[in-house]
């Protein structure tokens, strides 16, 4: 395992009986960076993710995740379990304890947990401190979840949709929050829905669709995004015009010349990421 990954996967499967649902994946994510797995349901995510948590085997292939086989049972296991966060899709049960007492209730699992004060001010809590956990709103539920993954400072965080129920506010919060823990050395894995959420936070983006990985890459790379045509759009004579080309800033300077250095409206706009990956997802389809 090279020393840099805090997650290697080769040839990867998983079976259901007849089905197939990972089909030798490969896989390396590195240690400090953020890492977004992209795909449809049922093409494999969910199980792919679980496998790295422990909380499924794999059929075949090999995996290590801070250099340990999450699949091994025993005293190893659980510290390996100390050095990772979960934050899973779905919200922590209804429970009569407050949300400080909730947070502090896990902290006392891990060696060196985060300050809990610090934690409930970072995912947004602080007014609902002595709050009932079965009281809170959906998206207050799914701050708590991010708060309960965090506490244990792991130096590996899975996310599962952290931010479903989250309103725009506090979606940004949120990525504030992963930004800081990034600076602080966590590796993060996330999977997402919002495209967005992936081109604002991941240091790289990988798609998987019918148990198989498509491709791996940065956001502004990722299925030749950043070679795709752009399009150019501007107003003459009342009406707007497009062109759509390879070669951009030709078309502006020509544009440029024409229009003596003002050109009315202009637009270049690339395909963002959501449009790469329908794209992609699409034609595999």
């Amino acid at each position: 395992m090279s020393a840099n990954a805090a997650i290697e996967v080769s040839g990867l499967s998983k079976q259901y009986g007849a089905k197939t649902a990972v089909d030798g994946i490969n896989l390396t994510v590195e240690r400090g960076e953020i890492f977004a797995l992209l795909g449809p349901n049922g093409a494999g995510k969910t199980t792919t993710v679980e496998i790295l948590e422990g909380y499924r085997k794999a059929s075949s292939g090999d995996v290590s995740v801070l250099g340990f086989d999450p699949a091994t049972k025993g005293n190893a296991a659980q510290r390996w379990r100390n050095q990772i966060g979960i934050v899973l899709q779905s919200t922590s049960d209804a429970a009569d304890l407050s949300v400080f007492e909730t947070i502090s209730h896990y902290a006392n699992y891990y060696e060196n947990p985060r300050n809990v004060e610090q934690v409930i001010d970072e995912v947004g809590l602080r007014e609902k401190l002595n709050a009932k956990a079965r009281e809170l709103s959906g998206g207050q539920r799914r701050r708590l979840d991010v708060a309960l993954g965090i506490i244990g400072s792991p130096e590996l965080l899975f996310l599962d949709e952290p931010t479903t129920g989250f309103d725009p506010e506090a979606r940004r919060s949120f990525w504030e929050l992963i930004r800081t823990l990034k600076a602080e050395g966590t590796t993060i894995l996330l999977t997402t829905h919002y495209l967005d959420e992936a081109q604002a936070l991941a240091d790289r983006v990988g798609v998987i669709n019918n148990g198989k990985i498509i491709e791996i890459a940065t956001p502004q790379t990722l299925g030749g995004r950043n070679h795709a045509p752009a399009k150019v759009t501007w107003l003459e004579n009342g009406v707007t015009n497009e062109i759509h080309t390879k070669d951009p800033t030709a078309e502006v300077l020509k544009l440029s010349q024409r229009f003596n250095g003002q050109i009315p409206e202009l637009e270049v706009l690339r395909p963002n990421l959501e449009e790469i990956y329908l794209k992609m997802i699409g034609e595999l389809r």
